[in-house]
């Protein structure tokens, strides 16, 4: 059992397993599957009132802090305990367009020589850390959530927004990788 855990799942399996939590939350107390609105939630327990976006019973949606809870002591398990000892696995291309980026090391799942301790107070932390973590955060924003609410939950509920923002973050992923990206590394 220990190994079949250690191993990745395919994505027929772990696809699948996700999208059964959506049926479960509902069935649950009718909860939404969302990530980004734990932000709201902490700064609503811990701004006082007074600011109308904070301003709303937040104790109904604590549960959510516990699953994001979850998901952190969940990657801290399987990266301390349950780690597969064997280098990641990634295609070919995508090996040679690493490379020809500069990225070298490919002993983790994500490269070290961009999101390293190293590279805090580096050009590359500012731009991947600073940067696209404002982007990411500005964008989740806009959106009116997360890929995780609109992809899994809100495309599960023929959420025609959802729609929508599931196709500009595919769009928005396309662009990035293959129009954007190649320049921010020339900058290195």
């Amino acid at each position: 059992m220990l190994e079949l855990l250690k191993q990745p799942w395919p994505w027929y399996v772990a696809g699948p397993l996700i999208g059964l939590t959506v049926p479960l939350l509902l069935l649950l107390g009718n909860k939404s599957l969302g990530i980004s609105s734990s932000l709201r939630h902490v700064c609503a327990m811990c701004v006082p009132a007074g600011i109308k976006f904070f301003d709303y019973n937040w104790r109904k949606e604590v549960w959510n802090l516990f699953f994001v809870v979850g998901i952190a002591g969940g990657a801290f398990v399987a990266t301390y305990f349950l780690t597969n000892p064997n280098p990641i696995e990634i295609g070919e291309r995508t090996h040679q367009l690493l490379l020809s980026y500069g990225l070298t090391d490919f002993s983790g799942l994500i490269p070290n020589e961009l999101f390293g301790t190293a590279q805090i107070l580096s050009l590359k932390g500012l731009i991947f850390f600073v940067i696209g973590g404002f982007m990411v955060g500005f964008g989740t924003r806009y959106a009116g959530g997360c890929t995780s609410g609109h992809t899994i939950m809100g495309l599960s509920n023929l959420q025609w927004p959802s729609l929508v923002a599931t196709c500009c973050f595919m769009v928005g992923g396309v662009i990035m990788t293959h129009f954007i990206l190649p320049q921010i590394f020339k900058l290195f």
